[in-house]
């Protein structure tokens, strides 16, 4: 530091800091939107190559692995969030259900990337909300593994199948590249085993509250309860729901949206009932 740095009011010297940070900050944002810009432009072109080495060098995208080699736009769009160029891809005319070698679908990469955004858009386009990969994998259980429970509401609103069992038969699955817990070579796992081994209440609650069984069991033998961490808060809901009943309204509820159907559930605003009902059987 020169004689005339340390002569300056230290109040000076701490804003000129701040305002180098602030200028990173805001040379980094602009790197960050020039590339989303330029990676739109090349989805909406067609450019599937560039798009692809755009992902694979600034966002951690591996290309030429797995189910990764054959995503198409839609599955990019949909694992990086980029909610415009998933429009725009959809409106050109894409599957919205296109399948990678390892069935993989674009919704599955929204629910285990957390974009809740991206997942209601594949789903009002006609996404299929239970979609499965080879290893039995479901957009539910993708939420579930990934904790999100924006998702998880989502998905068990247009009629995910909360009692889906699922089998890792692989560690290299993009489940498991992503986070999920698979190396014990777990098999029959359910949506509600996945959100038992994470510290997130809300996603457990919802799903009991979806009508999930509580003493599914794994391979192994294994209940959620089981799977969860030991003197949790997780572990104690579960055990509490364990002893207390489900109540007449939500059997009702339950038996009244498997009767409707996952394809009709969308009909229930149209149904000759008070507006109180129709709310409470769409969890509103």
């Amino acid at each position: 530091m020169t004689v005339v740095e340390e002569n300056r009011p230290f109040a000076q010297q701490l804003s000129n800091v701040y305002f180098t940070i602030l200028s990173l900050f805001c040379f980094k944002l602009f790197v960050k939107i020039s590339l989303a810009i330029l990676s739109h432009f090349y989805i909406v072109k067609g450019n599937r190559k560039e798009a692809a080495r755009i992902a694979a060098e600034f966002y951690g995208i591996p290309q030429g692995q797995g189910s990764w080699a054959d995503r198409s736009p839609l599955h990019e769009a949909a694992s990086q969030g980029r909610l415009l160029s998933l429009k725009t891809l959809i409106a050109q005319g894409y599957n919205v259900d296109a399948l990678t070698i390892d069935q993989v679908t674009p919704l599955h990469e929204a629910c285990l990337g957390d974009h809740v955004g991206c997942a209601r858009i594949l789903l009002e386009a006609g996404a299929n909300v239970n979609a499965t990969t080879i290893d039995g994998i479901t957009p539910l259980f993708n939420a579930c593994s990934r904790g999100s429970a924006s998702c998880v509401q989502l998905l068990l609103e247009y009629g995910a199948k909360i009692q889906w069992e699922t089998c890792f038969p692989s560690p290299t699955h993009e489940a498991a590249s992503r986070g999920a817990n698979v190396q014990k070579g777990k098999f029959l796992e359910t949506p509600l085993h996945a959100a038992a081994r994470l510290p997130n209440t809300e996603i457990v609650n919802i799903l009991l509250e979806f009508g999930a069984d509580i003493n599914a069991k794994n391979s192994e033998f294994e209940r959620p309860v089981d799977v969860a961490v030991s003197s949790s808060l997780v572990e104690k809901i579960l055990l509490l729901h364990e002893v207390t009943p489900c109540s007449l309204c939500q059997l009702c509820r339950l038996r009244i949206r498997n009767y409707i159907g996952k394809s009709r559930l969308h009909l229930v605003p149209q149904l000759q009932l008070p507006n109180i009902l129709k709310n409470f059987l769409q969890y509103q």
